[in-house]
Protein backbone atom coordinates (compact mmCIF):
# COMPACT_ATOMS: atom_id res chain seq x y z
CA UNK A 1 0.00 0.00 0.00
CA UNK A 2 0.88 3.18 -0.71
CA UNK A 3 0.39 4.49 3.19
CA UNK A 4 3.34 2.42 3.92
CA UNK A 5 5.80 3.32 1.51
CA UNK A 6 9.03 4.78 2.80
CA UNK A 7 7.61 8.23 0.93
CA UNK A 8 4.65 8.48 2.87
CA UNK A 9 6.97 7.77 6.64
CA UNK A 10 7.62 11.29 7.41
CA UNK A 11 6.58 11.44 10.84
CA UNK A 12 9.65 10.93 13.35
CA UNK A 13 9.80 7.51 15.21
CA UNK A 14 8.33 7.72 18.67
CA UNK A 15 9.55 6.60 21.87
CA UNK A 16 7.42 3.76 22.04
CA UNK A 17 9.04 2.46 18.43
CA UNK A 18 12.14 2.93 19.33
CA UNK A 19 11.83 0.56 22.06
CA UNK A 20 10.32 -1.76 19.97
CA UNK A 21 13.48 -1.62 17.63
CA UNK A 22 15.45 -2.03 20.28
CA UNK A 23 13.76 -4.64 21.90
CA UNK A 24 14.41 -6.43 18.29
CA UNK A 25 17.86 -5.78 18.33
CA UNK A 26 17.74 -2.97 15.93
CA UNK A 27 20.51 -0.21 17.57
CA UNK A 28 21.96 2.13 15.58
CA UNK A 29 25.46 0.96 15.06
CA UNK A 30 28.68 2.17 13.11
CA UNK A 31 31.48 -0.42 11.96
CA UNK A 32 33.74 1.93 11.30
CA UNK A 33 33.82 3.46 15.21
CA UNK A 34 33.94 -0.17 16.45
CA UNK A 35 36.69 -0.91 13.83
CA UNK A 36 38.47 2.59 15.14
CA UNK A 37 38.40 1.93 18.71
CA UNK A 38 39.48 -1.38 18.52
CA UNK A 39 42.51 -0.86 16.43
CA UNK A 40 43.59 2.56 18.45
CA UNK A 41 43.39 0.39 21.29
CA UNK A 42 45.65 -1.99 20.30
CA UNK A 43 47.98 0.72 18.38
CA UNK A 44 47.85 2.56 21.68
CA UNK A 45 49.10 -0.46 23.36
CA UNK A 46 51.34 -1.58 21.17
CA UNK A 47 52.84 2.33 21.26
CA UNK A 48 53.25 2.04 24.99
CA UNK A 49 54.23 -1.42 25.38
CA UNK A 50 55.60 -2.14 21.85
CA UNK A 51 59.17 -2.28 23.56
CA UNK A 52 58.51 -4.47 26.47
CA UNK A 53 56.96 -6.70 24.48
CA UNK A 54 59.72 -6.77 21.82
CA UNK A 55 62.39 -7.12 24.47
CA UNK A 56 60.15 -10.42 26.23
CA UNK A 57 59.82 -11.80 22.31
CA UNK A 58 63.25 -11.03 21.94
CA UNK A 59 64.91 -13.00 24.80
CA UNK A 60 62.22 -16.48 23.93
CA UNK A 61 63.69 -16.17 20.67
CA UNK A 62 67.25 -16.14 21.82
CA UNK A 63 66.76 -19.07 23.95
CA UNK A 64 64.88 -20.60 21.24
CA UNK A 65 67.87 -20.28 18.31
CA UNK A 66 70.38 -21.10 20.88
CA UNK A 67 71.37 -25.09 19.53
CA UNK A 68 71.71 -27.87 22.53
CA UNK A 69 72.71 -30.80 21.13
CA UNK A 70 71.47 -33.64 23.59
CA UNK A 71 67.50 -31.41 23.37
CA UNK A 72 67.88 -32.59 19.76
CA UNK A 73 67.79 -36.32 20.55
CA UNK A 74 65.79 -35.94 23.35
CA UNK A 75 61.79 -35.50 22.43
CA UNK A 76 61.17 -35.15 26.07
CA UNK A 77 62.98 -31.73 26.99
CA UNK A 78 62.40 -30.56 23.39
CA UNK A 79 58.75 -30.56 23.49
CA UNK A 80 59.16 -28.75 27.10
CA UNK A 81 61.05 -26.20 25.86
CA UNK A 82 58.98 -25.33 22.99
CA UNK A 83 55.53 -25.64 25.04
CA UNK A 84 57.95 -23.23 27.21
CA UNK A 85 58.43 -20.75 24.35
CA UNK A 86 54.69 -20.80 23.38
CA UNK A 87 53.74 -20.18 27.18
CA UNK A 88 55.91 -17.41 26.92
CA UNK A 89 54.86 -15.77 23.84
CA UNK A 90 51.53 -16.20 24.63
CA UNK A 91 51.82 -14.37 28.02
CA UNK A 92 53.78 -11.43 26.55
CA UNK A 93 50.37 -10.84 23.95
CA UNK A 94 47.94 -11.33 26.36
CA UNK A 95 47.60 -7.92 27.77
CA UNK A 96 47.55 -6.95 24.13
CA UNK A 97 44.26 -10.09 23.71
CA UNK A 98 42.71 -8.67 27.08
CA UNK A 99 42.88 -4.87 25.80
CA UNK A 100 41.52 -5.90 22.35
CA UNK A 101 38.83 -7.66 24.15
CA UNK A 102 37.66 -5.38 26.15
CA UNK A 103 38.03 -2.61 23.28
CA UNK A 104 35.70 -5.41 21.21
CA UNK A 105 33.23 -4.79 24.26
CA UNK A 106 32.77 -1.35 25.27
CA UNK A 107 32.83 -0.08 21.15
CA UNK A 108 29.61 -0.72 20.39
CA UNK A 109 27.92 0.58 23.53
CA UNK A 110 29.38 4.07 22.58
CA UNK A 111 26.75 4.68 20.26
CA UNK A 112 24.14 1.75 20.92
CA UNK A 113 24.44 1.38 24.90
CA UNK A 114 24.24 -2.35 26.46
CA UNK A 115 21.87 -4.30 24.51
CA UNK A 116 20.42 -7.57 25.32
CA UNK A 117 17.69 -8.34 23.12
CA UNK A 118 16.53 -12.95 23.43
CA UNK A 119 14.14 -11.88 21.16
CA UNK A 120 16.71 -11.78 18.58
CA UNK A 121 18.34 -15.26 19.68
CA UNK A 122 16.95 -18.02 17.42
CA UNK A 123 16.88 -19.52 13.75
CA UNK A 124 15.29 -17.36 11.46
CA UNK A 125 14.39 -19.39 7.51
CA UNK A 126 14.40 -16.21 5.52
CA UNK A 127 18.24 -15.63 6.55
CA UNK A 128 18.99 -18.57 4.10
CA UNK A 129 16.71 -16.59 1.14
CA UNK A 130 19.41 -15.91 -1.12
CA UNK A 131 16.93 -13.76 -2.57
CA UNK A 132 16.85 -11.92 0.91
CA UNK A 133 20.73 -11.85 0.44
CA UNK A 134 21.19 -10.47 -2.92
CA UNK A 135 18.30 -7.32 -2.30
CA UNK A 136 21.18 -6.71 0.85
CA UNK A 137 23.72 -6.54 -1.26
CA UNK A 138 22.12 -4.32 -4.20
CA UNK A 139 20.16 -2.00 -1.86
CA UNK A 140 21.35 1.34 -1.12
CA UNK A 141 22.59 0.38 2.30
CA UNK A 142 24.80 -2.38 0.87
CA UNK A 143 26.03 0.66 -1.75
CA UNK A 144 26.95 2.80 0.59
CA UNK A 145 28.97 -0.04 2.43
CA UNK A 146 30.56 -1.37 -0.37
CA UNK A 147 31.67 2.35 -1.06
CA UNK A 148 33.21 2.48 3.13
CA UNK A 149 34.86 -0.25 2.41
CA UNK A 150 36.91 1.12 -0.80
CA UNK A 151 37.40 4.04 0.74
CA UNK A 152 38.89 2.62 3.61
CA UNK A 153 41.21 0.14 1.67
CA UNK A 154 42.55 3.28 -0.55
CA UNK A 155 42.85 5.55 3.08
CA UNK A 156 44.74 2.46 5.16
CA UNK A 157 46.45 1.74 1.64
CA UNK A 158 47.53 5.70 1.10
CA UNK A 159 48.74 6.53 4.81
CA UNK A 160 50.38 3.14 5.32
CA UNK A 161 52.22 3.37 1.81
CA UNK A 162 53.12 6.95 3.22
CA UNK A 163 54.29 6.12 6.48
CA UNK A 164 56.31 3.43 5.10
CA UNK A 165 58.30 5.12 2.32
CA UNK A 166 59.11 7.93 4.88
CA UNK A 167 60.56 5.66 7.29
CA UNK A 168 62.47 3.09 4.53
CA UNK A 169 65.63 4.51 5.78
CA UNK A 170 64.81 3.57 9.10
CA UNK A 171 63.99 0.17 7.89
CA UNK A 172 67.53 -0.41 6.14
CA UNK A 173 69.09 0.72 9.69
CA UNK A 174 67.73 -2.19 11.10
CA UNK A 175 69.30 -4.80 8.88
CA UNK A 176 72.68 -3.37 10.17
CA UNK A 177 71.48 -3.31 14.08
CA UNK A 178 72.41 -6.28 17.08
CA UNK A 179 68.68 -8.16 16.91
CA UNK A 180 68.20 -6.93 20.73
CA UNK A 181 68.56 -3.58 19.57
CA UNK A 182 66.59 -3.85 16.18
CA UNK A 183 63.74 -5.79 17.62
CA UNK A 184 62.65 -3.24 19.96
CA UNK A 185 62.89 -0.45 17.85
CA UNK A 186 61.52 -2.09 15.17
CA UNK A 187 58.53 -2.72 16.82
CA UNK A 188 58.09 0.87 17.99
CA UNK A 189 58.21 2.46 14.24
CA UNK A 190 55.43 -0.09 13.66
CA UNK A 191 53.52 0.75 16.30
CA UNK A 192 53.65 4.23 15.10
CA UNK A 193 52.78 3.83 11.80
CA UNK A 194 49.84 1.86 13.10
CA UNK A 195 48.94 4.65 15.15
CA UNK A 196 49.07 7.05 12.14
CA UNK A 197 46.63 4.85 10.30
CA UNK A 198 44.32 4.58 12.88
CA UNK A 199 43.77 7.55 13.13
CA UNK A 200 42.93 8.12 9.92
CA UNK A 201 40.58 5.77 10.37
CA UNK A 202 38.82 7.75 12.71
CA UNK A 203 38.12 10.29 10.49
CA UNK A 204 36.49 7.57 8.32
CA UNK A 205 34.42 7.16 11.98
CA UNK A 206 33.47 10.57 12.07
CA UNK A 207 31.81 10.39 9.06
CA UNK A 208 30.16 7.41 9.49
CA UNK A 209 28.42 7.74 13.30
CA UNK A 210 26.53 11.25 12.39
CA UNK A 211 25.08 8.68 8.74
CA UNK A 212 24.49 5.49 10.67
CA UNK A 213 22.50 7.39 12.93
CA UNK A 214 20.12 9.45 10.25
CA UNK A 215 19.96 5.98 8.30
CA UNK A 216 18.81 4.48 11.68
CA UNK A 217 16.23 7.26 12.54
CA UNK A 218 14.79 7.28 9.14
CA UNK A 219 14.74 3.42 8.86
CA UNK A 220 12.45 3.77 12.08
CA UNK A 221 10.02 6.66 10.63
CA UNK A 222 6.50 6.18 10.98
CA UNK A 223 3.29 7.00 8.64
CA UNK A 224 0.65 9.35 9.87
CA UNK A 225 -1.64 6.56 10.17
CA UNK A 226 1.13 4.26 12.51
CA UNK A 227 1.56 7.47 15.18
CA UNK A 228 -2.36 7.72 15.06
CA UNK A 229 -2.80 3.87 15.30
CA UNK A 230 0.15 4.08 18.11
CA UNK A 231 -2.03 6.85 20.12
CA UNK A 232 -5.22 5.47 20.15
CA UNK A 233 -3.60 1.50 21.56
CA UNK A 234 -1.41 4.14 24.25
CA UNK A 235 -4.16 6.27 25.36
CA UNK A 236 -7.20 3.64 24.49
CA UNK A 237 -10.19 3.79 22.37
CA UNK A 238 -11.57 7.49 23.31
CA UNK A 239 -15.37 5.56 22.68
CA UNK A 240 -13.87 2.81 25.34
CA UNK A 241 -12.43 5.63 27.72
CA UNK A 242 -15.54 7.29 27.55
CA UNK A 243 -17.45 4.16 28.58
CA UNK A 244 -14.91 3.66 31.43
CA UNK A 245 -15.22 6.77 32.69
CA UNK A 246 -18.57 7.08 32.81
CA UNK A 247 -18.76 3.47 34.91
CA UNK A 248 -16.15 4.61 37.20
CA UNK A 249 -18.28 7.97 38.21
CA UNK A 250 -21.60 5.85 38.27
CA UNK A 251 -19.69 3.69 41.21
CA UNK A 252 -18.60 6.85 42.64
CA UNK A 253 -21.82 8.30 43.02
CA UNK A 254 -23.24 4.61 44.33
CA UNK A 255 -20.94 4.65 47.02
CA UNK A 256 -21.40 8.52 47.82
CA UNK A 257 -25.05 7.92 47.78
CA UNK A 258 -24.77 4.89 50.13
CA UNK A 259 -23.22 7.18 52.69
CA UNK A 260 -26.02 9.34 52.67
CA UNK A 261 -28.21 7.57 55.37
CA UNK A 262 -25.06 7.64 58.29
CA UNK A 263 -25.24 11.22 57.81
CA UNK A 264 -26.02 13.74 60.43
CA UNK A 265 -27.43 16.37 58.30
CA UNK A 266 -27.86 17.49 54.97
CA UNK A 267 -27.34 21.46 54.26
CA UNK A 268 -29.16 22.47 51.13
CA UNK A 269 -29.84 25.46 48.81
CA UNK A 270 -32.62 24.51 48.57
CA UNK A 271 -33.13 23.51 45.06
CA UNK A 272 -29.57 23.87 43.30
CA UNK A 273 -27.08 22.19 45.73
CA UNK A 274 -27.11 19.55 48.54
CA UNK A 275 -24.37 18.44 51.27
CA UNK A 276 -24.60 15.37 53.10
CA UNK A 277 -22.12 16.10 56.65
CA UNK A 278 -21.36 12.96 59.65
CA UNK A 279 -19.34 13.99 62.82
CA UNK A 280 -18.36 11.22 65.48
CA UNK A 281 -17.21 12.89 68.88
CA UNK A 282 -14.02 11.35 69.48
CA UNK A 283 -13.09 10.24 66.11
CA UNK A 284 -13.21 12.77 63.81
CA UNK A 285 -11.44 16.63 64.43
CA UNK A 286 -14.02 17.85 62.50
CA UNK A 287 -17.07 17.32 60.62
CA UNK A 288 -16.72 15.64 57.24
CA UNK A 289 -18.47 15.78 53.85
CA UNK A 290 -19.93 12.23 52.91
CA UNK A 291 -22.12 13.34 49.73
CA UNK A 292 -22.51 16.18 47.62
CA UNK A 293 -24.24 17.04 44.57
CA UNK A 294 -26.06 20.01 42.30
CA UNK A 295 -29.20 19.76 40.25
CA UNK A 296 -30.25 16.68 39.54
CA UNK A 297 -28.13 14.60 42.09
CA UNK A 298 -28.70 16.89 44.78
CA UNK A 299 -32.25 16.03 44.49
CA UNK A 300 -31.61 12.32 44.89
CA UNK A 301 -29.33 13.30 48.06
CA UNK A 302 -32.52 14.82 49.75
CA UNK A 303 -34.97 12.59 48.74
CA UNK A 304 -32.52 9.76 50.54
CA UNK A 305 -32.21 11.75 53.42
CA UNK A 306 -35.88 11.96 53.65
CA UNK A 307 -36.36 8.18 53.31
CA UNK A 308 -34.05 7.71 56.13
CA UNK A 309 -34.79 10.19 58.51
CA UNK A 310 -31.76 12.22 58.24
CA UNK A 311 -31.89 15.53 59.01
CA UNK A 312 -32.56 18.26 55.98
CA UNK A 313 -31.40 22.13 56.99
CA UNK A 314 -31.65 24.83 54.69
CA UNK A 315 -28.66 27.42 54.16
CA UNK A 316 -27.88 28.23 50.87
CA UNK A 317 -24.65 30.38 51.79
CA UNK A 318 -23.23 27.59 53.86
CA UNK A 319 -24.38 24.58 51.31
CA UNK A 320 -22.97 26.82 48.23
CA UNK A 321 -19.24 26.91 50.32
CA UNK A 322 -19.38 23.74 51.37
CA UNK A 323 -19.96 21.99 48.00
CA UNK A 324 -17.35 24.61 46.35
CA UNK A 325 -14.65 24.40 49.13
CA UNK A 326 -14.80 20.51 50.42
CA UNK A 327 -14.21 17.16 49.07
CA UNK A 328 -15.69 13.92 49.65
CA UNK A 329 -14.47 12.61 52.64
CA UNK A 330 -12.25 15.86 53.62
CA UNK A 331 -12.96 17.64 56.93
CA UNK A 332 -14.90 20.94 56.87
CA UNK A 333 -12.64 24.83 56.21
CA UNK A 334 -11.44 25.78 59.65
CA UNK A 335 -13.50 29.09 58.55
CA UNK A 336 -16.67 26.90 58.28
CA UNK A 337 -16.34 25.70 61.54
CA UNK A 338 -18.43 28.11 63.49
CA UNK A 339 -21.04 28.41 60.91
CA UNK A 340 -21.36 24.11 60.76
CA UNK A 341 -20.98 23.83 64.85
CA UNK A 342 -24.40 26.06 64.94
CA UNK A 343 -25.75 23.43 62.44
CA UNK A 344 -24.33 20.30 64.47
CA UNK A 345 -25.83 21.73 67.47
CA UNK A 346 -29.39 22.08 65.97
CA UNK A 347 -29.46 18.54 64.79
CA UNK A 348 -28.78 17.26 68.32
CA UNK A 349 -31.37 19.78 69.83
CA UNK A 350 -33.67 18.01 67.00
CA UNK A 351 -32.69 14.52 67.60
CA UNK A 352 -33.63 14.89 70.84
CA UNK A 353 -36.75 16.83 70.60
CA UNK A 354 -38.05 13.89 68.40
CA UNK A 355 -36.89 11.18 70.90
CA UNK A 356 -38.70 13.31 74.26
CA UNK A 357 -41.51 14.52 71.43
CA UNK A 358 -41.09 18.53 72.11
CA UNK A 359 -40.89 20.82 69.87
CA UNK A 360 -39.02 21.34 67.49
CA UNK A 361 -36.10 23.92 67.76
CA UNK A 362 -36.21 26.96 65.30
CA UNK A 363 -33.60 26.27 62.50
CA UNK A 364 -29.93 28.62 63.08
CA UNK A 365 -30.33 31.26 60.82
CA UNK A 366 -28.03 33.97 59.54
CA UNK A 367 -25.07 31.01 59.49
CA UNK A 368 -21.45 33.24 59.45
CA UNK A 369 -19.80 32.27 56.51
CA UNK A 370 -17.09 34.56 54.98
CA UNK A 371 -17.92 35.93 51.96
CA UNK A 372 -14.62 34.87 50.22
CA UNK A 373 -15.90 31.41 50.56
CA UNK A 374 -19.51 31.71 49.11
CA UNK A 375 -19.33 31.70 45.16
CA UNK A 376 -22.93 33.24 45.48
CA UNK A 377 -26.54 31.97 44.61
CA UNK A 378 -26.60 30.19 40.82
CA UNK A 379 -28.42 31.36 38.24
CA UNK A 380 -32.17 29.85 37.24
Amino acid sequence: MAEDSDQEKTEQASGRRLEQAREEGQVPQSRELSTFVITMAGATFLWLMGGWMGGRIMLILRRAFAFDRQMAFDVTRLLDFLQSALSGVLLTLMPLFLTLMVAAVISPLALGGLLFAPNVIGFKFDRLNPMQGIKRVISIHGLVEMLKAILKACLIGSVGATMLWRNRDHFFDFMTEPLEVALPDFAGTISFIALVIVLSLGILALLDVPFQLWQYHKRLRMTREEVRKENKEQEGDPQVKGRIRAMQREMARRRMMAEVPKADVVVTNPTHFSVALKYEAGKMAAPIVVAKGRGELALKIRELAREHGVALLEAPPLARALYAHCELEDPIPAALFTAVAEVMAYVYQLNAAMENGDLRPPPPENLSVPEELDPGAPEE
